[in-house]
């Protein structure tokens, strides 16, 4: 076993020597009921392209399907097809409900599991569990449907088609020959106590580029089905065969809608999209007797005795290409222009075929999986540090394989899509000013790091920061672009704003980019100082945008708005405010204090190879005292209770503080940095501004002026927490009572269980109480899941920035922790403890219970379910039942970081 195979393709990937990111699960879940898909006039994008439309109806800006994957341009697509033999279609692709028909927002309700991907995807596995009795899509809808917000999800497992355990377990590894020859394994077994069948059904397609009318590219490419196999023909790709053993029949048809099934209408072939859906539920004659067409399968219809695996070898590769091509020579007819395609800081490297003959499924085919199997496996033992548990080793493997499979074709051309669909009527008129109107110069066409592959197929500005922290583990270029990506001109607005996500462009995600870019670089090794130059350019842009946008009153008091915390507060602080006035945020402004001492750290590195961002980081020390100070003298501290609220502050001038004890008052302490004597002694301009901003403004004294000496190094602490306010601040944080609970901190402190908080505006009383689980609130349409559960995020940052006090204070500060124990322990400890807590959520507890699977017993004791790890949006307050999207790996993947950092040696983020 090679722990260094993986390591050389990315190398390889990296240099442009060989295109091993080429091909990859870019496919996402979900493709229905997404913006880029929705033309209707009013943005109801579930209604507009619902799932029984998804079989029928022609995509325009990306597919789906299960299992699947595709070349990074999304030319052509290969995915899972299954039918069980009872359920009214062919299962190719997950089923849920949008926020209208569940009771608790967007939710899918299937149960599948990325178990394994290295960075080039060379080695892959996922797992599917497919009911044997008829799928109950309308009573999984209606029920659904008919709960309120008080009820809990009602959920596949709840239905009982899983008794007995009459399900099929399928899974599908791939293993990588070469970057363009992929060798496929199908394992379905039948887990029932009876004999069973399953329908198989491999299937390949070209995205359609071909229907929309666009001039010059009417070019139609071919699949044709030929003994075993289904032998693709792309005028840019080249020739691509997918064969099967066995005896499969091959089944072919076109990726066109039928028109006539959705709307009456006549449609542009005789065999659309659902023709093989249809030849095999129902024996219609909906499949080309030619054998040809744009959609091809290979049918195989398998029979399993009781605990019978059953298993098909696939082989899928390019077979030969134009030797002059590259990859991205495959532009699509609605793509993007070269400007805006591809990757944010590389050309794609040339494809190379390596099929020329009959593909192998016997011996190589075996010794294809095995290696790649085996690399893979060394490689994440060499990964994680020596003595982690084999549990969170487990844990760290599922994690990075959710965020490598959540890795998604993104195309959207926000221009073209305001104009609305060239298959249908012209849009009204007020479309062209509604959703993302503004945002009229994007042009997407990439590979994404994706919050969640179903219920978020799109990618929002946020949760990628934090994605790419864990990904940095293990390929910091892919991280890297990522965070350059956003800042291209064809995503970030003219204006400086980053794009926030699909449902609204426009929305202001917190602004963290910065500070991943900074963890990225350190993770890199902290030596590709051009990277950082380059984020560090776009962002004073971004900067400057906040300041003009968001500080309404020039006092260095922020509106974010939004801010991604799903309106913790009593009112939705997104939309207008209920009295006229101002609302000055707490978070908002730690947000900005923590962005400008984040550039004032890059400046800072950067300045030790050029001089000029000295200036830089003096303008960025002096910007994050005032942010700092003005959340004092503007009354966000409440000195009495020891917290930050928020102030809505009222065209009459009377300030109302919103006592609600939350996240938003804990973020000022992620707002830390420290400088140490070693940078100011080789920055004396720094230095000598410090020193006279100090003896000129020493009422900034709290924020900038602790010191210590740490191994004869003078340290110097900024803080928008003094040290007096940060312990008052931890007794609340970390008491049980208040936000600590046995798997981190809570996002809304637990005596308001007790104590609701109540604001009367204009004659309305708008009320926050804790909800530890799903929230039963109206507000923000029903997902103001901030009020009480446990998200990583916020836990990541605040853990962080305990570690860079604990660094600072060392046992100079001890707290009591938790609070009520009598415990003292350093903030270094309360760190590591708290990164316990939710690692704790995935590990067995001493009953062998993961708290994720809450109280379903399906989940908790048996043994073909129980390792089987769902990494959710966010988690239960109290029980840490796991809640929200399921396959939200993207940001809850930072328990990786979080375990790597309890295992490796220490010495953490270095001081500047």
């Amino acid at each position: 076993m090679d722990p260094d195979a993986e390591r050389t393709r990315l190398a390889e990937a990296d240099s442009g020597e060989r295109a091993w990111r080429a091909w990859g699960p870019y496919l996402s879940e979900r493709a229905w009921g997404t913006v880029r898909e929705d033309y209707s006039e009013w943005g109801t994008a579930w209604d507009y392209f619902p799932h029984d439309h998804a079989r029928s109806r022609t995509y325009r800006w990306n597919e789906d399907g299960m299992a699947g994957i595709c070349d990074d341009l999304q030319t052509f697509c290969f995915a899972l097809g299954l039918w069980n033999g009872k359920d009214p279609i062919i299962k190719e692709r997950m089923f849920g409900m949008g926020g209208d028909r569940g009771n608790h927002g967007e939710d899918v309700k299937e149960y599948w599991w990325y178990l394994d991907s290295t960075p080039t995807h060379s080695w892959m596995r996922w797992r599917y569990h497919y009911p044997q009795a008829e799928f109950p899509y309308t009573e999984l809808d209606v029920e659904n449907g008919r709960r309120g917000r008080n009820e809990p999800e009602y959920e596949l497992v709840d239905t009982g088609v899983f008794d007995d355990d009459r399900y099929w377990m399928v899974e599908v590894a791939y293993a990588k020959a070469s970057p363009t020859d992929m060798c496929v394994k199908i394992i379905a077994e039948n887990r029932g106590p009876d004999p069973a069948t399953l329908h198989v059904l491999p299937t390949l397609w070209f995205r359609n580029t071909w229907s929309w009318g666009l001039p010059g590219h009417d070019y139609v490419p071919t699949i044709r089905g030929k003994d075993t196999s289904l032998v693709a023909e792309h005028r840019s790709l080249g020739r691509l065969v997918l064969t099967g053993d066995g005896s499969p029949q091959p089944l072919c048809c076109d990726n066109e809608t039928n028109a006539e099934r959705l709307w009456g209408k006549p449609g542009r072939s005789r065999y659309p999209k659902d023709g093989i859906n249809d030849h095999v539920v129902h024996g219609a004659a909906t499949v080309n007797p030619a054998g040809e067409g744009t959609k091809g399968a290979l049918h195989y219809l398998l029979a399993a005795a009781p605990g019978e695996r059953v298993e098909i070898r696939l082989r899928l590769a390019l077979a030969t290409p134009d030797p002059n091509s590259e990859a991205d020579a495959g532009v699509s007819a609605d793509a993007a222009p070269a400007v805006g395609a591809g990757s944010a800081t590389r050309k794609r490297p040339r494809l190379r075929a390596r099929l020329t003959g009959t593909a192998d499924l016997g011996a190589e085919f075996e010794r294809v999986m095995a290696d790649r199997r085996a690399e893979a496996d060394a490689y994440f033992a060499d990964m994680v540090p020596a003595g982690t548990p084999p549990e969170e080793a487990e844990i760290v493997r599922q994690a990075v394989a959710g965020l490598m499979w959540g890795k998604q074709f993104f195309h959207f051309d926000v221009r073209r899509w305001l104009e609305g669909d060239p298959a249908s009527e012209p849009p009204a008129p007020g479309r062209r000013h509604g959703r993302n109107s503004a945002w009229w110069h994007m042009n997407c066409r990439d590979i994404i790091s994706m919050p969640d592959p179903w219920e978020y197929p799109w990618y929002a500005a946020w949760d990628l920061a934090f994605h790419c922290v864990t990904i940095a583990r293990v390929d910091p270029t892919f991280a890297k672009e990522q965070l350059l990506l956003l800042l291209r001109e064809w995503y970030m607005h003219p204006n400086g704003q980053i794009p926030a996500y699909e449902w609204a462009f426009g929305d202001v995600n917190p602004p963290v980019h910065a500070w991943a870019a900074l963890r990225v670089f350190e993770l890199d090794g902290g030596t590709d100082f051009d990277f950082l130059e380059r984020v560090m350019h776009k962002l004073l842009l971004n900067f400057t945008w906040w300041v003009n946008r968001k500080d309404l009153r020039g006092n260095n008091l922020f509106e974010g708005g939004f801010l991604g915390l799903d309106n913790v507060g009593p009112f939705d602080r997104s939309a207008a405010l209920p009295v006229a006035g101002v609302l000055e945020q707490s978070d908002g402004t730690a947000w900005m204090a923590m962005y400008a001492l984040n550039l004032l750290d890059m400046s800072l590195l950067l300045a030790i190879h050029d001089a000029v961002y000295q200036d830089i980081a003096v303008k960025f020390f002096e910007h994050f005292a005032y942010i700092a100070g003005a959340a004092y003298y503007h009354d966000l501290w409440n000195d009495a209770d020891a917290f930050f609220y928020d102030v809505l502050r009222l065209d009459g001038g009377e300030a109302v503080p919103l006592k609600v004890r939350s996240v938003v008052g804990l973020l000022p302490l992620a707002a830390t940095t420290i400088v140490s004597s070693a940078t100011l002694a080789r920055l004396p301009e720094l230095a000598e501004r410090i020193h006279w901003f100090l003896t000129k403004r020493p009422e900034y004294g709290d924020v900038v002026g602790s010191k210590r000496v740490r191994d004869g190094d003078e340290l110097r602490l900024l803080s928008m927490v003094g040290p007096d306010q940060l312990v008052r601040i931890l007794r609340r944080m970390l008491s049980p009572g208040e936000f600590l609970s046995d798997f981190g901190l809570r996002t809304l402190s637990r005596s308001h269980a007790e104590h609701p908080y109540t604001v009367n505006l204009a004659g309305t009383d708008f009320t926050v109480e804790y909800e530890p689980g799903e929230s039963t609130s109206g507000v923000f349409g029903g997902n103001s899941n901030w009020r009480g559960p446990i998200w990583f995020p916020v836990n990541f940052l605040l853990i962080e920035a305990l570690r860079r006090y604990g660094s600072f204070f060392g046992s100079d500060l001890l707290v009591e922790y938790p609070m009520g124990s009598g415990q003292r322990r350093s903030l270094t400890e309360v760190a590591d403890d708290l990164s316990r807590r939710l690692i704790a959520l995935f590990r067995d507890d001493a009953d062998g219970r993961r708290p994720v699977f809450g109280a379903q017993q399906l989940f908790q004791r048996d043994p073909a379910w129980h390792d089987l790890l769902p990494f959710y949006e966010y988690f239960h307050g109290d029980s840490g039942a796991g809640l929200g999207a399921s396959h939200q790996t993207g940001w809850t993947a930072l328990v990786v970081d979080l375990i790597m950092q309890l295992r490796e040696p220490r010495p953490g983020r270095p001081e500047r």
